[in-house]
């Protein structure tokens, strides 16, 4: 079970990107920015290494969350407005502040450097679930439950008039803006709420196995978590998740049988999925019918009455 607490606990990270890669049409290379922050500042917290803020899991959440969301603001303002990067020019600037971050993290001796910080104390939940998180059972529920929590909210988000702007952004940006929406505000939004459920899921990870290193920000995790949404399908959240679950399933196995080969293979698997099923392996399967309010209901009177005014009259030909 505390195998799966951490598949699905990379899962809400999936979710993040599913929502800000597949609805807001935003691709980013550095994702595992925000999830190292959460997990950063969670054990920053647990550890008791801030003065000033006392070593409770609700703070190390707080501050996670203020961190990932101020950085995710500053970078929404610097890459979204004045030129306003999108496309590959947005995943190669992410790709770069991941890479330069994991360099600082690994060469930062607050944090631990290449070491990172290990001894993170656990969730400390009610007597009635467990009188601690290091029980595999309880981090199974803990993590089920807010992986459920992040589903059902982006899905919500995503089908509220906010996520149909956002959706309309995605597909095309200069009509949203003709139409009066603010597009640079819009994406930033979307980034601010993507990089803070990442950094929850980066801070559920922390207090899960209790040690973060700099791998959890930097290129590689951000890499890995592109190839689980793109497996189980951008475009839809659940089939996001479930790649996530699928991907290090299939991982696990692969390296028990392939040994230091089993990345080759998995790359081999990823290019036939992207190429022979682009909507990913359970895209299709979870797919989810259009808002009812965003479903037009043509009427046949208006289209019989058009259809009369456009037919030209016939009439005999008049000589000249």
């Amino acid at each position: 079970m505390a195998q799966f607490a951490q598949f699905l606990t990379y899962g809400i990270f999936a979710l993040a990107l599913g929502f800000l890669w597949g609805h807001a049409g935003i691709l980013s290379f550095g994702q595992a920015i925000f999830f190292g922050i959460g997990a950063y500042s969670m054990g920053l917290v647990s550890l008791d290494m801030l003065p000033g803020i006392p070593a409770t899991a609700l703070n190390g959440f707080a501050l996670a969350l203020a961190i990932s969301a101020a950085f995710a603001a500053i970078l929404g303002a610097i890459l979204f407005y004045g030129r306003s990067l999108s496309g590959a020019y947005f995943g190669v600037a992410t790709l770069c502040g991941a890479v330069i971050l994991e360099m600082a993290t690994g060469r930062w001796d607050f944090v631990g450097g290449n070491n990172g910080l290990f001894g993170i104390p656990p969730l400390t939940l009610p007597a009635v679930v467990a009188e601690h998180l290091s029980d595999p059972a309880a981090q199974y529920l803990v993590a089920f439950g807010a992986s459920l929590a992040t589903y059902l909210f982006l899905l919500w988000l995503s089908r509220t008039p906010f996520g149909t702007v956002v959706a309309a952004i995605r597909d095309n940006d200069k009509r949203a803006a003709f139409l009066g929406f603010n597009v640079p505000l819009h994406r930033t939004t979307a980034l601010v709420l993507s990089a803070m459920i990442s950094a929850t899921a980066g801070a559920l990870f922390a207090t899960f196995f209790g040690f973060v290193s700099p791998t959890l920000i930097g290129a590689g995790l951000s890499t890995e978590v592109l190839i689980w949404v793109a497996v189980g399908g951008r475009g839809v959240l659940m089939a996001a998740l479930l790649g996530a679950v699928l991907v290090r399933t299939v991982e696990s196995m692969l390296s028990e049988r392939f040994g230091s080969y089993w990345l080759l293979v998995l790359g081999a698997v990823f290019v036939v999925v992207v190429v022979f099923s682009p909507g990913g392996v359970f895209g299709r399967l979870f797919a989810l019918q259009v808002p009812r309010r965003l479903r037009t209901h043509a009427n046949p009177r208006i289209i019989c009455s058009s259809a009369s005014v456009a037919k030209p009259a016939v009439g005999n030909p008049t000589s000249t």
